[in-house]
C-alpha cells in the first residue's frame, strides 16, 4: 500500500537553531500517527513544512507519491492536506458559517449563498459529531466550541491528510473524548492523521504509531502497544520523568485569600460569577474544577484586577481590596499566572530578561527613579533562566524566540520568584510538554511549601486532582461543592462539573 504522506530527510534552520535535522517519517491512509516531543523539539516546524507554511531548507515531502511544492499552502490544500492550528485562525466578529466558508464562498451570479452555506455548516457539524451553532459569533463562543469550528474548517474540504497541532490543549476532558472519537471515525474512512499532543493519555488511547522528536532530530518510532506512558516521556525528554505529582502533606495556616459573595459580569454584560465564595489558606493549593465557561475566567480576572466585580468582597490576609488595576493587585500581594501567556503574560517583542521584571521594572534593584539598572536586570535574567530551566541561548533574546513551554516557564519564573502571599494560577500547564509540566507542578508545590496560598484553576481534571489539597467544583458561576483531595471521587466531581446535583 502506498503511503499517504512521506517526509524524507527534511531539514529546517532558523538562524543558528536547527529546528528539523534530516527527519523522515510516513503516514499510511487510515493511520493515526502521534508526533511527540518537548516544546522546541521541532514538531510544529515539521507539520508547518508539510502544510506549506514553512519552506524546508532541504528534503522532500510527498502526498500519495507526488512531490508537493515546498512553502506553498495552496498546493498543500489542493493535494488534500488540512491543518488545525494550535492558535485559532478564526475571525472573531464573524459567525461560525462565515468562518467556515471564508475564502471559498458558495456563489450564484456573484452573490454569496448564505442559506446554502448555513445548511452545509449544520450538515458537516452533524456528520462529524461536532455540534456547534452555525449562527453563533466566534467571539461569543467558549474556547472549546471555537476549537470545534477550527476542526470543521479543515474537514469541510475533502481532506486526505489531517494535521492537528495541539488540538486538545483548550478542550475539556469530555470534549477531548469526543474529538478522539472523531479522529477514529476519520481514520476508518481512510483519512491519515498526524497530530501533535503533549497528553500521553490521548496517545495511548488513539495512536497507531508514535514518532518522537528531540532537539530537532527523530529519536524513535514506537506504538502504544510497545511503549507505556513512562517510556514515551523518557524518549521525549531524554531522562526519566515522574508523571505523578509527589508532594508532602500540606500545612495550611490562616486564610490568605478570601472571596465572599462575588458577582462578576462577562464581556456580554451577563452575570458569569453569581455569589461565589471561597477561601485559600497560606500553605495550601485549592484547585477549582469545572468545565470551561462556568465563570472561571471572570473569577480569576476579578481577583487579579483585570475585571471589575459588581458585588462581593475580596480579602488578602484580612484586608479588603477594592476593584484594583492588575498592577495594584500585584502590589497588594497577588501573583498571577494567566491562562493566555501570549495575550496577558508576555510582551513578545521585549527581551526575556525584561519580561522577567514586567511588574517590578520601576522598583529597586531594577530602577532608581527613571534610570534603569541594566546590570541588575541582566543578572536577574541569568539567574531565573537558570533556576527555572528556561531553554534559551540568552536572556537578551526576545520572548517571541521561545517555544510555548519556555514562554510558560518565563511567566512562572516571574510570578513565583517574588514569593507573593497569593498565587492565582490559571491553566498553568496548558499546551506544554511533560517535562515542563513536571517542572511547573514542582514549582507550584514549592511555592505552597514556602507559605503561599495557591488558587489553581485548570480544565485538566487530572491536574486538579493530583496537585490540590482541597478541590472546589464550579458550575454556573458558583462553587457547588468542596472536597478534601484525599476523599475526592473523580466520578462525583465529573458529575458535579456537568451540573448534576448542582
Amino acid at each position: 500500500m502506498t503511503n499517504l504522506l512521506e517526509i524524507e530527510k527534511v531539514s529546517k534552520s532558523f538562524g543558528q537553531v536547527k529546528a528539523n535535522d534530516e527527519i523522515s517519517l510516513e503516514v499510511a491512509p487510515g493511520e493515526i500517527v502521534a508526533l511527540l516531543g518537548e516544546n522546541g523539539a521541532g514538531k510544529s516546524t515539521l507539520v508547518k513544512s508539510v502544510f506549506g507554511l514553512v519552506k524546508p531548507d532541504s528534503g522532500v515531502i510527498r502526498i500519495n507519491g507526488k512531490v508537493i511544492e515546498p512553502g506553498d499552502t495552496a498546493s498543500a490544500i489542493a493535494n488534500g492536506i488540512g491543518m488545525v492550528h494550535q492558535h485559532f485562525q478564526l475571525v472573531p466578529v464573524m459567525s461560525v458559517t462565515e468562518n467556515l466558508i471564508l475564502g471559498d464562498e458558495p456563489r450564484k451570479l456573484g452573490v454569496i449563498q448564505m442559506k446554502e452555506a448555513r445548511n452545509a455548516a449544520k450538515a458537516i457539524s452533524e456528520r462529524y459529531g461536532l455540534d456547534v451553532d452555525p449562527d453563533a459569533i466566534i467571539e461569543d463562543l467558549p474556547v472549546g466550541m471555537a476549537q470545534r469550528v477550527e476542526i470543521l474548517k479543515a474537514l469541510r474540504r475533502d481532506v486526505k491528510l489531517l494535521i492537528l497541532d495541539e488540538p486538545t490543549a483548550v478542550l475539556t476532558p469530555q470534549e477531548t473524548d469526543e474529538l478522539l472519537d472523531v479522529l477514529r471515525n476519520l481514520a476508518k474512512r481512510g483519512v491519515g492523521i498526524l497530530f501533535i499532543t503533549h497528553k500521553l493519555r490521548e496517545v495511548m488511547a488513539v495512536a497507531d504509531r508514535v514518532v518522537v522528536l528531540r532537539n530537532g532530530k527523530l529519536v524513535g518510532t514506537t506504538s502504544p502497544k510497545q511503549s507505556g506512558e513512562a517510556q514515551l516521556a523518557q524518549m521525549m525528554v531524554g531522562r526519566e520523568v515522574v508523571l505523578r505529582v509527589e508532594k508532602s502533606q500540606a500545612k495550611p495556616a490562616a486564610p490568605a485569600l478570601k472571596v465572599t459573595d462575588l458577582q462578576v459580569l462577562d464581556d456580554r454584560k451577563l452575570e458569569a460569577v453569581r455569589g461565589l465564595s471561597l477561601e485559600v489558606r497560606s500553605g495550601e493549593i485549592l484547585g477549582v474544577a469545572g468545565v470551561e465557561g462556568n465563570g472561571q475566567r471572570e473569577l480569576v480576572e476579578a481577583i487579579c484586577g483585570m475585571r471589575n466585580r459588581v458585588g462581593g468582597t475580596v480579602f488578602i490576609e484580612g484586608v479588603e481590596l477594592p476593584n484594583l488595576s492588575p498592577r495594584a493587585a500585584h502590589d497588594a500581594g497577588i501573583s498571577h499566572i494567566p491562562e493566555d501567556r501570549e495575550k496577558h503574560g508576555l510582551v513578545s517583542s521585549y527581551s526575556i530578561a525584561d519580561n522577567l521584571i514586567l511588574n517590578t521594572f520601576d522598583k529597586a534593584p531594577f530602577a532608581k527613579g527613571w534610570i534603569r539598572n541594566h546590570d541588575a536586570i541582566a543578572k536577574n535574567g541569568i539567574t531565573l533562566v537558570a533556576s527555572y530551566d528556561i531553554r534559551t541561548p540568552s536572556p537578551n533574546l526576545p520572548a517571541s524566540s521561545l517555544s510555548g513551554g519556555n514562554k510558560q516557564k518565563t511567566v512562572v519564573a516571574r510570578e513565583l520568584s517574588q514569593n507573593k502571599k497569593v498565587v492565582v494560577a490559571a491553566q498553568p500547564t496548558r499546551g506544554v510538554d511533560v517535562g515542563s509540566i513536571e517542572f511547573i507542578h514542582n514549582q507550584l508545590i514549592a511555592a505552597r511549601d514556602k507559605g503561599s496560598a495557591i488558587l489553581l484553576v485548570s480544565a485538566e481534571l487530572d491536574e486538579v486532582l493530583s496537585l490540590s489539597d482541597r478541590i472546589a467544583v464550579i458550575y454556573g458561576g458558583k462553587i457547588v461543592a468542596t472536597f478534601d483531595s484525599k476523599s475526592a471521587d473523580r466520578a462525583e466531581i465529573g458529575r458535579l462539573m456537568a451540573g448534576s446535583n448542582a
